[in-house]
């Protein structure tokens, strides 16, 4: 297992080259509650690059997969984990790649491409939409994902999302108080103003059943310049491995001309 420091962490990483040149590299930032192994490798992504040619880099995020578990809260500050994102790059002498991310790594994926835009080339980010833009408020008394997350049985989680993600979890095996710790992580919301200056060419994908992302063109429309692409029929979980949400990022990342993305100004 490779690993590389960030913010005093070792955190687990995998770097694949293809045989005979490369056609690009692209970092995948993997999404809550999972692991590169599980969102990007099992999922069929990595197989996928490779065989078109491309450098593949994905880590586990503190908390998750291989890499260290912290359980205080602010060792999760957002900020602190797009860090994450280029500590790897500097650690592998990489300038510039194309980013994946998906839910919390698109978060992350964002936020690494409008901190440092000339080190970010294409931009994907996965499993959001217009929900990002216009979040839904908990409800009065709701349960959190950290309560959701150290619960004693998850039985007894009634709202389905969490549910979901806290058996997610425990199938993988993950530190349930580190990831509690990492569902309370800080972070600055992103707004119109900053989005419109976003420089990056970006493509927006999510299912069209994903209440969690809500609608890829609402995000894309305040992104200039930016694609949508909607998954008929899949919600936040299974579009990942969706053969659709692979041919979209493959259209993006080698298809699509220059002149269908006007360059920022």
């Amino acid at each position: 297992m490779a690993t590389f420091q960030s913010g005093g962490l070792d955190l687990a990483y995998d770097d694949i080259r293809p045989a005979g040149g490369e056609q690009g590299t692209v970092l995948l930032v993997h999404g809550f509650a999972t692991s590169r192994a599980e969102n990007w490798r099992r999922l069929g992504w990595y197989a996928a690059f490779e065989r078109k040619g491309w450098r593949v880099i994905a880590f586990d995020h503190r908390g998750h997969g291989e890499s260290a578990k912290p359980h205080d809260p602010q060792a999760y500050d957002r900020d602190a984990m797009v860090s994450d994102i280029f500590a790897l790059m500097d650690h592998l002498d990489l300038g510039r790649a194309d980013l994946l991310g998906y839910s919390m790594g698109a978060h992350l994926s964002l936020r690494a491409a409008l901190n440092e835009p000339t080190r970010v080339g294409k931009l994907v980010l996965g499993g959001v939409g217009g929900r990002m833009l216009n979040p839904t408020p908990p409800k009065p008394g709701a349960m959190s994902m950290a309560q959701a997350m150290l619960a004693p049985d998850a039985a007894a989680i009634t709202e389905p999302t969490l549910k979901g993600f806290r058996l997610f979890a425990e199938q993988q095996g993950e530190d349930l108080a580190a990831l509690a710790a990492c569902s309370q992580g800080q972070s600055e919301p992103v707004g119109p103003a900053e989005l419109f200056g976003l420089q990056p060419q970006t493509l927006v994908v999510a299912g069209a059943r994903d209440e969690l992302a809500g609608d890829p063109q609402d995000l894309a429309d305040a992104i200039p310049g930016a694609k949508a692409v909607l998954l008929p029929g899949c919600d936040h979980f299974n579009a990942i491995p969706h053969a659709l949400f692979k041919a979209a990022v493959f259209d993006f990342l080698e298809g699509y001309d220059e002149d269908d993305f006007p360059p920022f100004e």
